[in-house]
């Protein structure tokens, strides 16, 4: 329901790109998706954390996220959507975090 995302649905829509849309506060992405994702991120563990979020500043992950290993961080964010970086777009050869259209126009296979 962010404004980032609809900027994104209405963005993939306008391409045809088809997608599947997940509330992603209800059902974050499992680890599976997220250690995808972060491959895709470069190993980048904070590119998939919300780091604008209030529950993230909350948590005090700022200073938490260099000390935990993968596993604790990816666990976290699969257990609570509001972490996660949005819109979380993961595809067989692409994974994108945050929109940026001109990203998203360099990544996503026959699209532009």
């Amino acid at each position: 329901k962010c404004s980032t995302c609809r900027d994104a649905v209405k963005w993939l829509r306008a391409r045809g790109v088809e997608f599947a849309e997940k509330p992603i506060y209800e059902t974050p992405p499992t680890v599976a998706e997220l250690r995808r994702m972060l491959a895709f991120q470069g190993g980048n563990l904070r590119r998939l954390f919300n780091s604008s979020g209030i529950q993230y500043r909350e948590r005090g992950l700022a200073s938490k996220l260099p000390a935990m290993s993968e596993a604790e961080a990816l666990a976290l964010l699969a257990s609570d959507g509001r972490l996660v970086k949005r819109p979380f777009l993961l595809g067989e050869k692409f994974g994108l975090v945050g929109f940026d259209a001109v990203a998203w126009a360099k990544n996503i296979p026959g699209r532009s």
